[in-house]
């Protein structure tokens, strides 16, 4: 091997052999360029397990919707997020305004100065008042998307705010009536069988609103009446609201049954009773809420302060002083001044030649030649004039005769006639046989 390796070296430093030394040139070269692509190879065939390819995203970018649109794959990732997020209530102070609310959230005014200008309802966010709750939805960076204000409790303003700037929109709360019923006996007054009964005061109040005209509630009540009722309970995006409507209700006083069912159709609107007669009356049987009568109608009665003989033509309502008295009926003030012996008084003439006057307000609130409706307040309790304490005084006269308040018959309304009076009767015929087998009912469960 040696003496091969000795001719080769010879060969090569031999000038005359240049062919030879050529040949070994190219022959190394191609040695040289065969190593770096094998090596290149080796490379590509045992990738380094650290190393990553780079990939590169060319989709194209997703269409954006409004918020709370849908386009056909779904809801856009904004307007999810905005669902998903929970709202924020926040409880105006007094004394608090938006704007202040806005600053404390950390909401751009600039943001509220463009939801204040979208219109009239957003406008009139510049009034809100103590107690009143605001409902926020932020989005991921904080920002606002979407603002709700309850206008009434079947309405609600959403304010939203999106890629091409805040808009507002008007959106109706569910609101659904569920018919429950509800009985008494009544032991010693109507507020009390009312409360055992389950019903709340406003719909005890309206109870007695219905039967007013028939029954008087402080001076007719006695142990053993009864009531039955038919009643809407009202519930908002399934959580309880308030009490609804009476829909029909049965009151026995005294063994006299007395029913009403509400009826509404055109510019007909009320209770009726089972004929078709309004419950409500021209007159109201006592114009205010009295605690007890301190003085009936009495030709012969001896005055409490002259100390003589002189005819009492009316009936004293004990009340106390500032409480609230009503216009009887329709009518127009003839008279509202202040006398030494009336003190401030209002006489009111209605229709049929009847006459109404109220007397010793401490305040009178209607003036000569104005026209009032039943029901309306037109002074309150007072002891102006000849009184020894706070009390109405209340006349009522027929054709120039006195009459005695508690007694005198009322003039009716007239009743429903013809098609409604038709219309009335089918929708009533549901309502009073549910009030039928409830009083049967309770009656059978009173003897067991």
């Amino acid at each position: 091997m040696p003496g091969f390796i000795t001719k080769i070296r010879s060969r090569i430093e031999d000038e005359n052999h240049w062919l030879t030394r050529r040949k070994l040139i190219v022959f190394g070269t191609t040695l040289i360029f065969a190593g770096i692509l094998l090596g290149l190879f080796e490379s590509g065939s045992h990738p380094d397990p650290e190393r990553r390819p780079e990939i590169i995203d060319l989709s194209l970018p997703d269409r954006q919707a409004p918020l709370g649109a849908e386009t056909a794959g779904g809801q856009d990732d904004e307007a999810v997020a905005a669902e998903e997020a929970d709202w924020e209530s926040v409880k105006v102070t007094s004394g608090q305004t938006l704007d202040a609310i806005f600053r404390k959230q950390g909401y751009q005014i600039p943001l509220l100065h463009k939801i204040l200008a979208l219109n009239g309802d957003t406008r009139g966010l510049t009034k809100i008042r103590p107690g009143e709750v605001f409902d926020f939805r932020r989005g991921q960076n904080g920002q606002l998307l979407q603002m709700r204000y309850a206008l009434d409790e079947g309405r609600y303003l959403l304010v939203s705010n999106g890629k091409d700037g805040p808009s507002a929109e008007i959106r109706l709360r569910e609101i659904t009536a569920e018919v429950t019923e509800a009985e008494g006996v009544i032991e010693s007054s109507l507020f009390l069988a009312g409360k055992q009964a389950g019903l709340s005061d406003a719909m005890i109040m309206k109870l007695a609103n219905i039967f007013g005209w028939d029954i008087d509630f402080v001076l007719d009540i006695r142990e053993g009446d009864r009531f039955m009722l038919v009643y809407e309970k009202l519930y908002r995006e399934g959580e309880f609201l308030r009490d609804g409507n009476i829909l029909a209700a049965t009151f026995v006083n005294q063994g006299d049954r007395f029913q009403a069912v509400q009826f509404e159709e055109g510019d007909v609107a009320g209770y009726f009773a089972p004929d078709g007669r309004n419950m409500r009356k021209a007159f109201l049987r006592a114009p205010l809420n009295f605690s007890y009568i301190s003085s009936s109608f009495n030709p012969r009665r001896m005055h409490p302060v002259l100390k003589r003989i002189r005819p009492h033509k009316g009936i004293d309502y004990h009340a106390p002083r500032g409480t609230p008295v009503y216009a009887a009926g329709n009518g127009t003030v003839i008279r509202s001044q202040y006398s030494k012996t009336n003190g401030h008084h209002v006489f009111i003439k209605h229709a049929n030649s009847i006459e109404t006057k109220y007397l010793h307000f401490s305040k009178r609130t209607v003036k000569k030649g104005q026209k009032v409706k039943q029901g309306q307040t037109i002074g309150y309790v007072g002891s102006t004039g000849l009184a020894t304490g706070p009390h109405l005084h209340y006349e009522f006269v027929v054709n120039g005769v006195h009459r005695n308040p508690r007694t005198v018959p009322l003039p009716k309304t007239e009743p429903l006639k013809g098609s409604l009076l038709a219309s009335f009767q089918a929708r009533a015929a549901p309502m009073l046989t549910q009030l039928s087998r409830m009083e049967s009912a309770s009656l059978y469960a009173s003897r067991e």
